[in-house]
C-alpha cells in the first residue's frame, strides 16, 4: 500500500507554514502538474522548463522544491496520441526570439553535454549540477525558443536539451534529491518528445523506473520500465541502449517477484550488448554502459531474486572489468553492494576487505547512494561490533568519518 498523494492546496500550505512565508504553487514546480500531484502532459513544456529551473536555482524556492513529496502517481506515461500531438505541437511553434540556431550551436550542445556527465560519472551528482541546470535553463532554453536552420536541427536541440534534463534528473537522483529528480525526468520526457526522439523518451523512462525501483514502488516501476522497452523506443535504439533498457525492465520484474521473467529480459540484455559493434550509429549518452554496468544491474537483479552466489560473481566481475578512473561513483557502489552481499551470506571478514576498498573507492565523491551504501555497512556491521573483530572496529570507525565528511 502507497500513501495517497497529497493535494498541490495541501501541500503549498503545509510548506508555507514550515518555511515561515507565502510559498506560491509554480514555486515547488507544481506548473504542469494536476491537483492529485500527476504531472499534466499537455502543460507548455517551454514554460515549464523556466518555471522549473528558476526555483531550482533560486535558494528559498529551491529550499520548497526539495521539501516537496515524490509523486507515485507522477510515474503515470502519456497515452499515444500524446507523443504525436506533442511532437506536431513543437514543429509548429514560431520562434519568440532572434537567436539563428545551426549546427554548430547543436555540437557545442552536445560537447557540455557529453562534459557535465563525465563529470558525473566520476564524481557524483553533488558535484556541478547547478551548472547543468543554469546551463540548460539560459543558453539552451534560448536555443529552443529561437529560429532553426532547418527541423533536424529543431529536434535534435530539443533531444540534446532533454539529455541536459535528464542529467540533472539524474544527478539529483544520485544526490537522493528524488522529488527534484522527478520534477526533471518529466521535463526530459517532454523535450524529448518535443524532439520526436523515441530512443530518449526511453533512456529517460528507464531512469524513472530505476528511481521507482530504489524507492520502494515496484508495481508502478515495472509499468514504466515496460514502457521503454515498447515500440519505437526499443526498436529505433541502438543496441547498447536497449541492453541499457533491458537490464534495468529486469531489474523491475525482479521487484515484482517474477522470477523466471526477470532472467529471460536479462537474457535479451546480454544479447543486446553483444551485438554492439565499434563503430555503431549510438548517441553518446550510453558511453557508459558496457560490460561492467552490465554485470552490475545484472548482479542486483539476481541479488533481489535470492540468488546470492550469482550476485556475488557479477559483482566480481563488474569490480573486475570497470574503468575505475572514469567511472568511480559506480565502481565504489558496487564495491559496496558486493561487501553486502559477501556478509549475508556469513564472509564478514571478507566484506570488511571488499568494504575497506569501497571507502578508499569513495575519498572525494558527493553522493548520497554512496552514503547510503555506507550506511548499509554500518547496520551490517552493527551485528558484530562485539566480537572484537580488529577488522570490523577500524573500518566501522572509517564508515562513520565517511558519513560525517561527506554530510
Amino acid at each position: 500500500m502507497h500513501p495517497s498523494e497529497p493535494t498541490d492546496g495541501y501541500l503549498v500550505e503545509a510548506l508555507s507554514r514550515l518555511l515561515g512565508r507565502s510559498v506560491a504553487a509554480e514555486e515547488i514546480g507544481l506548473v504542469g502538474t494536476t491537483p492529485g500531484g500527476a504531472f499534466e502532459w499537455r502543460a507548455d513544456t517551454l514554460a515549464a522548463l523556466h518555471e522549473l529551473g528558476r526555483a531550482d536555482l533560486d535558494v528559498r524556492r529551491r529550499r520548497a522544491l526539495t521539501a516537496a513529496a515524490y509523486s507515485v502517481a507522477g510515474l503515470s506515461v502519456p497515452g499515444p496520441a500524446w507523443w504525436t500531438w506533442m511532437a506536431e505541437k513543437s514543429a509548429a511553434r514560431p520562434a519568440t526570439n532572434r537567436r539563428h540556431v545551426g549546427h554548430r550551436d547543436l555540437a557545442a550542445v552536445r560537447d557540455m553535454v557529453a562534459m557535465l556527465s563525465a563529470i558525473d560519472q566520476r564524481h557524483g551528482g553533488g558535484h556541478a549540477r547547478s551548472a547543468v541546470v543554469q546551463y540548460l535553463t539560459t543558453d539552451v532554453n534560448t536555443y529552443l525558443h529561437g529560429r532553426f536552420t532547418d527541423d533536424h536541427v529543431r529536434r535534435e536541440m530539443f533531444s540534446a536539451a532533454s539529455e541536459l534534463a535528464y542529467l540533472s534528473g539524474w544527478m539529483a537522483f544520485d544526490n537522493g534529491e528524488h522529488t527534484v529528480a522527478q520534477r526533471y525526468f518529466t521535463m526530459a520526457l517532454s523535450l524529448a518528445a518535443e524532439g520526436d526522439d523515441a530512443p530518449m523518451a526511453g533512456h529517460v523512462l528507464r531512469a524513472m523506473a530505476h528511481q521507482a525501483v530504489d524507492l520502494g514502488h515496484p508495481r508502478r516501476a515495472l509499468n514504466v520500465a515496460v514502457a521503454s522497452v515498447e515500440g519505437r523506443r526499443y526498436a529505433l535504439a541502438s543496441n547498447r541502449e536497449r541492453a541499457l533498457l533491458g537490464v534495468v525492465h529486469a531489474r523491475a520484474l525482479a521487484a515484482n517477484g517474477q522470477k523466471a521473467a526477470a532472467p529471460a529480459a536479462l537474457i535479451r540484455a546480454e544479447d543486446d550488448l553483444a551485438s554492439a559493434r565499434p563503430g555503431d550509429d549510438e548517441p553518446a549518452r550510453v558511453f557508459f554502459f558496457g560490460e561492467a554496468s552490465l554485470a552490475h544491474e545484472t548482479a542486483c537483479t539476481l541479488r533481489d531474486t535470492g540468488d546470492l552466489a550469482s550476485a556475488q560473481r557479477e559483482f566480481r566481475r563488474s569490480v573486475r572489468t570497470r574503468k575505475a578512473d572514469s567511472f568511480t561513483r559506480t565502481h565504489a557502489v558496487t564495491l559496496g553492494y558486493l561487501g553486502a552481499v559477501q556478509a549475508r551470506q556469513g564472509a564478514i571478514e571478507e566484506a570488511c576487505t571488499t568494504w575497506s576498498d569501497a571507502l578508499d573507492v569513495m575519498d572525494g565523491i558527493h553522493s548520497a547512494r554512496t552514503r547510503r551504501t555506507v550506511a548499509d555497512m554500518r547496520r551490517a556491521l552493527s551485528t558484530v561490533r562485539g566480537r572484537g573483530i580488529t577488522a570490523v572496529a577500524e573500518l566501522d570507525r572509517r564508515a562513520a568519518q565517511y558519513l560525517v565528511e561527506s554530510a
